[in-house]
Order: structure tokens, then C-alpha cells, then sequence
């Protein structure tokens, strides 16, 4: 049934998250406000978890069965708060295709707060704007050129919207502590990690690009989402093969600055003390002129791109 026997562990998390997102509704009234502020972190960090699922999963599906890719993908909606079809186009064919560039959406440049924490914490609502207009685009030009494609995302959508109502006239509150909250942290994550893994490195670069964080510990739990460099080089590689691809391919060729161990040393060091923004050179970002966004979308073209729109269905 699966393309690798490593995505039991990405099931198991997925069975987690609807386990510890189901939990609190049973036990809402008997839970203390510390047994909430737990659950809600543990939401948080399954949820998260699942995003990370979704970006590898829009890569390379789980099942060898379309059909039951179809199924995931839908399950996969209720742990991130969105349909997962919008995550293929803004990932694949603009922050994949322009990394850094003006095309890119997410591009790292458009942060230019002072104090560099700031760029990492707001950079999910600097950027939700466009990503969302890019998203609304994308789907009205889908609805002629690929309409299974715009169905599928409607679908998705509409069962999102449709459960989230319900969830909120059974308990609100409840519905925002674990539903909303989650959701919301693990769009904030999975989009800012673009910022740290990005920014200050060398878009021009064959290996340069990316920012790496080889930490075992840290990749076990995020599906090797530690290993950039490897996804941008292979983005259809499992998950499950980047470490050995890191070895063998990037880390020969990469500069040490940017083939780290840990992420909180670096986040620390970034963010923190001496909270510089420099490049993976050590020296100070000049970010270019600030100019207007680019539409990527208009170049796309549906045939070419069918199979990267495909995405876990």
C-alpha cells in the first residue's frame, strides 16, 4: 500500500493529531486550565506536524493507490485548516521554481523590520496576503484550464468551511483552543520556516540556496524537513532518502555556514543574541529595492504542469 515502509511513522503521527484534537471535546468539561494549556500545545505541535506531512506529501504521495491519496489528502485538510491542493501551486511552481526570486511569493526579501525577530515571527502574516491573492488566482484560472484539479480544491474547501461551522455551534470555545489555534500555528511554522532556511543565502547558488539543519533528533520528528538544500535539489525525493542525499550530494559542495547541526543554536543566535541579519558569508543583508509582485501564475500551463499539480492526489 505505501511507496515506503517509512511513512508508517507519518501515519502514526496523522492518527495522533486526530486522536489528541478529538480529546478535548470528550473531556472538555473536566479539563483544568493547565490540562488545556497542554493539550493545546500538544495540538499545536501535531498539527505543525501534519504541515510538514502535507508539504512532503504534495512532493510524493503515501499510498500507491490514488485513491487512497484522494482520502489523505482530504483527511490531511482537517489538520491543517486548508485545503491541501492550495498548498501544490504556491509551493511547487512559485517558491520551488523563483526561489527567492520576484516570483517567489515567499520570498525572504520582503521582510524589513529592524529588529530580526520580527522578520521571523510576523512573516506569516506579511506574507498571507499574497499567498492567498496567488491562491484565488491560480483557482480561477484552474476552473477552465484543469477543472478536476479546481473540484477537488472546492470539495476541500467547502468540507474545511462546513466542519469548522459545526465544530463552533457544538463549542466555540473548543473549536478555537483546538481547531482554530493549531491550525493557525502550524501555518505560521511550516511558513516561516521559509525565512530561516532562506534567508542570507545564495539563491543563485547549485548548492548555496538553502539553509541545513542536520540534527537527528530534530529530523526525526519533522520528516527530515532539516535537510533543505537535498529537497530543493530532488523536491520529489521521499522524505526518508534526504539525509543520504545530504551526504552524498550537498554537504561535499555546500559552505559549512549554511550545513548546520541544530536549528535552536542558530534561531538563538539569529534572533536573539546578536540578532544580526547577515548572510551565510557573516556579512550584513542588503536587501534589494522594494518592488511590486510578480504574477507567476499567468505562466503557467496546465499540460506541462498537470503532473506537479496532481500533488498527494
Amino acid at each position: 500500500m505505501l511507496h515506503y515502509k517509512a511513512d508508517l511513522r507519518t501515519l502514526a503521527f496523522v492518527f495522533l493529531y486526530f486522536v489528541f484534537a478529538a480529546l478535548p471535546w470528550f473531556l472538555w468539561d473536566t479539563l483544568t486550565t493547565p490540562q488545556i494549556v497542554l493539550l493545546v500545545a500538544i495540538n499545536c505541535f501535531f498539527s505543525f506536524s501534519c504541515a510538514v506531512i502535507i508539504h512532503n506529501t504534495v512532493h510524493k504521495p503515501i499510498f500507491k493507490s490514488r485513491g487512497l491519496n484522494k482520502v489523505m489528502q482530504i483527511a490531511l485538510c482537517f489538520t491543517y485548516g486548508h485545503p491541501v491542493s492550495a498548498y501544490v501551486p504556491g509551493h511547487n511552481f512559485s517558491h520551488h521554481k523563483y526561489t527567492q526570486k520576484s516570483k517567489d511569493a515567499i520570498r525572504t526579501s520582503k521582510m524589513r523590520f529592524k529588529l530580526n525577530i520580527l522578520n521571523q515571527l510576523l512573516f506569516l502574516p506579511t506574507m498571507a496576503g499574497d499567498i492567498l491573492s496567488s491562491e484565488l488566482r491560480f483557482a480561477k484560472k484552474m476552473r477552465t484550464e484543469n477543472p478536476s484539479w479546481f473540484r477537488q480544491y472546492v470539495i476541500e474547501f467547502a468540507l474545511v468551511i462546513g466542519v469548522t461551522i459545526v465544530l463552533f455551534i457544538i463549542n466555540w470555545k473548543c473549536a478555537l483552543l483546538f481547531f482554530v489555534l493549531p491550525h493557525y500555528y502550524a501555518a505560521w511554522g511550516i511558513v516561516g520556516t521559509n525565512y530561516f532556511q532562506h534567508d542570507g543565502c545564495d539563491e543563485d547558488h547549485e548548492y548555496n540556496h538553502s539553509r541545513n539543519f542536520s540534527s537527528p533528533f530534530l529530523n526525526w520528528f519533522l520528516f527530515n524537513n532539516g535537510f533543505h538544500g537535498a529537497h530543493h535539489a530532488r523536491p520529489s525525493l521521499h522524505w526518508s532518502l534526504l539525509p543520504a542525499y545530504h551526504e552524498k550530494e550537498i554537504r561535499p559542495y555546500i559552505h559549512p555556514n549554511l550545513d548546520r547541526d541544530s536549528l535552536i543554536p542558530y534561531l538563538i543566535e539569529a534572533h536573539i543574541y546578536p540578532a544580526k541579519r547577515l548572510d551565510y558569508l557573516g556579512n550584513e543583508i542588503v536587501l534589494p529595492p522594494a518592488g511590486e509582485e510578480e504574477d507567476w501564475v499567468a505562466e503557467i500551463r496546465t499540460e506541462a504542469h498537470k503532473a506537479d499539480m496532481a500533488g498527494a492526489a
